[in-house]
């Protein structure tokens, strides 16, 4: 069967940002849409004043009438975040409903579609939802997949309205190997360094799985590969792919110069027969300016013009919880990111101090895994060693059980920071409250973020009591 012989989508773990870009793009294209997720969250509150019913109990009472009375047209998506032990899920399976993983219906939706595809073990978020903005903004059909909330948009999902046919930016998840069921014509690879350990096993098995995403690229097309990745993914793309490196110099496409003025990051992008001088980054951070280098290249290999790019990326607002300035007082500041991987934290502060010379940074910072923990903690240490002050928390355990021995202390006590702390997350509201900060960085991709209303209000206080 094909997507359009379904009537009926129900979703298992519809809150997922991944998730629920499907859930919105059914609902959108006249499909009944309903779903489950374990918790109630600001992104399923949004699902439900969309219109998509949404149940928290893991019940075969729970289950729509809709999906127990019509099995032949209702189509079951799947997140991996659910357990095996889901009862809604093993009733479905029992009763030999139709269940795909997330992943495959996203390929599913791009086959018919010219895809630009970008994955990458971190930056694949910004990269795409830029490529998505640099296309959009220039009047380029776009519609686009993104694994976060594009602050210019409002939504982790852009759709084009028009008889055209549209591009496809999907945001390629590396997680479970779900970026092989992508066929694109343009891909690009942000970043290949180890990390789903738990999937994976190995770091030489993740940059196979990389291998094989570019040789998804169909013949014709053209794979963008960050310097940093593993050489090896030259090799990987099949007969007739170009294949160009990009990133901060030495590289096909590549910012020639970087510098930041009045707290904006401005460059030259070289690549594709085009030079494009004083281009003025929307959001802040060296790594953002190597996102841009590669969301410029895809642009312009599909045909928008230096001026739309240029005025595109200066009006380019970011994504919620990447380098997201919430608060800016006088004297302080509040920044949040979704940094989980040693290498996001060690690109994010360095990039924060950059902005902020001369200022004390402190951050807090929520582990995110036990498995990330055990496999990086070395590494989380030495990056977040590049803060004046690091306050640590307890472990955000997702999906996970606990694993013996595997605490945030092993973080800890590898730190080499001027000071640092480890408080449980719930004390970390009065702790701000009681200390005095310049440049404070929530960082994590936990439920950090709901500890946000709280500190930016705490800090507003503080600036006008001041």
């Amino acid at each position: 069967m094909s997507i359009k012989d379904y009537h009926i989508i129900y979703f298992l773990g519809v809150g997922g940002i991944g998730m629920s870009a499907l859930a919105r793009w059914f609902r959108t294209n006249g499909y009944q849409v309903a779903g489950y997720d374990r918790t109630p969250t600001p992104l399923t509150e949004a699902l439900q004043s969309e219109g998509i019913a949404i149940g928290f109990e893991d019940s075969l009472e729970a289950l729509p009438a809709a999906v127990k009375e019509d099995k032949a047209h209702t189509l079951v998506i799947l997140t991996p975040a659910v357990p095996a032990r889901h009862a809604q899920l093993n009733w479905l399976k029992e009763q030999g409903y139709t269940i795909k993983k997330r992943a495959e219906v996203l390929g599913m939706l791009t086959h018919s579609h010219h895809t630009a595809a970008v994955a990458g073990t971190h930056g694949k978020t910004t990269t795409s939802s830029m490529i998505a903005h640099l296309l959009k903004d220039s009047g380029t059909p776009c519609s686009a997949f993104l694994g976060g909330i594009a602050a210019n948009y409002g939504s982790n999902l852009i759709l084009h309205e028009g008889p055209e046919d549209p591009i496809v930016v999907a945001e390629a998840d590396e997680f479970d190997r779900s970026f092989l069921w992508l066929e694109p014509e343009l891909a690009v690879v942000t970043a290949t360094d180890a990390d789903h350990l738990d999937i994976y096993g190995e770091a030489d098995a993740v940059v196979e799985a990389f291998r094989q995403f570019v040789g998804k690229v169909l013949p014709g097309g053209t794979a963008f590969i960050n310097t940093r990745c593993d050489a090896s993914l030259l090799q990987a793309a099949g007969e007739g792919v170009r294949l160009l490196r990009y990133g901060l110099e030495q590289a096909d496409c590549q910012a020639s110069q970087v510098w930041v003025a009045e707290g904006a990051f401005y460059f030259h992008y070289q690549g594709l027969g085009h030079e494009l001088r004083n281009l003025e980054l929307g959001i802040p951070g060296f790594h953002n300016v190597e996102n841009a280098v590669a969301a410029i290249s895809v642009a312009l290999s599909v045909g928008v013009g230096p001026e739309a790019i240029r005025r595109a990326l200066k009006s380019y607002r970011g994504v919620k919880r990447r380098f997201e300035l919430v608060y800016k007082g006088a004297e302080r500041v509040l920044i949040d990111d979704y940094a989980h991987h040693p290498e996001e934290i060690r690109a994010f502060l360095t990039s924060v101090r950059a902005l902020y010379p001369g200022k004390k940074i402190s951050v807090i910072f929520q582990p995110h895994l036990y498995t990330r923990t055990r496999d990086f903690h070395a590494g989380f240490a030495q990056a977040l060693s590049l803060a004046d002050e690091v306050i640590l928390t307890n472990i955000y355990p997702a999906r996970e059980e606990p694993l013996e021995g595997i605490e945030s202390h092993i973080i800890y006590n590898l730190l080499t920071a001027k000071e640092k702390q480890l408080v449980k997350l719930q004390e970390v509201k009065a702790l701000v409250e009681a200390g005095d900060f310049d440049v404070l960085l929530t960082v994590g991709a936990g439920d950090i973020d709901r500890l946000i209303p709280d500190l930016k209000r705490i800090l507003e206080q503080k600036e006008h009591s001041r």
